[in-house]
């Protein structure tokens, strides 16, 4: 048995277990005979330590073999060809042959897995931390109605994770995106019978299709350029970090610019700031695996694999610099007046994801990678910590009777009153940043496309000259339209 194929087998192991479970708990479910709780708890250990350790033994060897760049090819969907080439000409069958054979390289959709220095840690940080919180929750939701329906979205997203983790292609990364943000906004709305998470899940939703399109814009940019969508083809063939990409600096700044969009989305970056607190809705293992532990360094994590085009552009090189302190000062200012502890925490965590991308706009990639596995691990802990916190500070407070707050401190003092009340006032509203997003963009969107539709309407009603009841209001062009009423 050769190493290549030692390497298959763990990567499909590590791919497998995690679909595995998404496989039960969705089959189960569909068939109306969803696993029992105990059941459950244990297809979660199993698909999670399968994956764990397969992930740790592909590391063990990656690292006694001097191998730093792994790719796993599963299968081709689609090949295309590129623009020009269309039927075989009459010469000769061989070069027919050589032909198709170029040809075929040159425009295909294809699905592989890449274990490298990036990767293999944010893989087996996947892991752990799901398998931390599986087992809270396990106990956490003991006889919740919706307790099936909890853990097959944290199968959906557990499989999200590491596909996206793993990615080797544009459109693998794509797919696993894809999976985290559905589960991500299924399970803010998880306790559907109230209107506050439907809302709020809602709200999520909207910006992660915000999201979303600059990822796919991105890829169908890079697709237009390169005619597939191989890391190696724009990220260069030398290995993560040190890759070099054949882009241009015009289409580093177009694609990079998308990329940084897409990241903001998910990672909750200023200005698309506003919902994190909102997905605080979910319950609290959810809160914890997603806004504390993972999805939200998922953007850092796009930012650091597309970190060669992010070089090639100083424009976009400073913007992530600067969205990142800004969303640091931002999630610092606002989060001093949060009432609730996990809106506390939410704050606390963005704080250093826009630490995270500061350091990845300069360029220190390593440092920012170990700053998001140690982050993504005590805000785990804290959020899991959360609830029972709550009872122990309020035994605490008890037994220790009145305490003084000295609010007159050194710079309270410095500034007046009047405005410590209105910036008190914008700490407790978050920066507006939901009410500038709805009269900056949402409100604009929504009058010109009902002034698209009205135009849509009025040109239906003159040209099929046939009765509407959306348009009974508008004046009618002809008499025709008069007699017919």
């Amino acid at each position: 048995m050769t190493y290549d194929l030692i390497f298959n087998v763990l990567g499909l192991v590590v791919v497998g277990a995690p679909a595995a479970l998404m496989v039960v708990m969705g089959l189960t479910t569909l068939l109306g005979r969803p696993l029992n709780e105990r059941m459950v708890g244990r297809a979660v250990q199993c698909a999670v330590t399968v994956g764990l350790v397969a992930s740790v033994v592909m590391l063990a060897m990656m690292l006694l073999l001097g191998r730093h760049h792994v790719p796993i090819e599963l299968s081709r969907w689609v090949e295309l060809p590129p623009a020009g080439h269309g039927a075989a000409t009459h010469g000769s069958e061989s070069h027919a042959v050589a032909e198709s054979a170029t040809v075929s390289d040159e425009y295909h959709f294809h699905i592989q897995f890449v274990f490298d220095r990036l990767s293999v840690p944010f893989v087996i940080l996947t892991f752990v931390l799901c398998g931390t919180i599986g087992a809270f929750a396990n106990r956490y939701m003991h006889h919740e109605p919706g307790f099936n329906r909890f853990f097959t979205l944290y199968a959906l997203f557990l499989l999200g994770m590491v596909v996206t983790s793993m990615a080797g292609t544009i459109e693998t990364l794509f797919s696993g995106w894809e999976m985290v943000g559905l589960s991500s906004a299924l399970l803010v709305a998880f306790y559907h019978e109230r209107p506050a998470p439907v809302r709020n899940g809602l709200r999520v939703w909207i910006v992660y299709r915000i999201s979303d399109a600059a990822l796919l814009l991105a890829s169908i940019v890079l697709h237009r350029i390169k005619h597939l969508g191989d890391f190696e083809a724009f990220l260069g063939s030398t290995h993560w970090p040190g890759g070099t990409s054949p882009l241009t600096s015009y289409e580093a700044l177009l694609v990079g610019s998308l990329l940084l969009v897409a990241a903001a989305g998910k990672s909750a970056l200023v200005p698309f700031s506003g919902w994190l607190p909102r997905a605080m809705e979910g319950p609290t293992p959810s809160s914890a695996v997603f806004y504390g532990a993972l999805s939200v360094h998922l953007g850092a994590f796009l930012l650091l694999r597309f970190s060669p085009i992010i070089v090639l552009s100083p424009v976009v090189g400073g913007l992530t610099v600067a969205i990142g302190l800004v969303t640091a000062a931002f999630a610092a200012f606002a989060g001093r007046v949060q009432t609730d502890i996990k809106c506390a925490l939410t704050f606390a965590s963005l704080t250093q994801v826009g630490l995270i991308v500061a350091e990845i706009g300069m360029g220190w990639y390593y440092f920012a990678l170990i700053h998001i596995l140690g982050h993504g691990c005590l805000r785990t802990l804290q959020f899991l910590r959360a609830p029972s916190l709550l009872v122990d500070y309020r035994a605490m407070e008890n037994a220790m009777g009145d305490r003084v707050q000295n609010a007159s401190s050194f710079w309270m003092r410095l500034i007046p009153e009047r405005l410590r009340t209105w910036l008190y006032r914008l700490a407790l509203e978050r920066g507006y940043l939901d009410a500038l997003l709805s009269d900056l963009i949402v409100v604009p969107f929504i009058r010109v496309m009902t002034w698209c539709d009205t135009m849509e309407r009025k040109w239906t009603a003159y040209l099929t000259v046939e009765p509407d009841r959306q348009t009974q209001r508008i004046q009618p062009p002809t008499s025709t339209y008069e007699e017919s009423i």
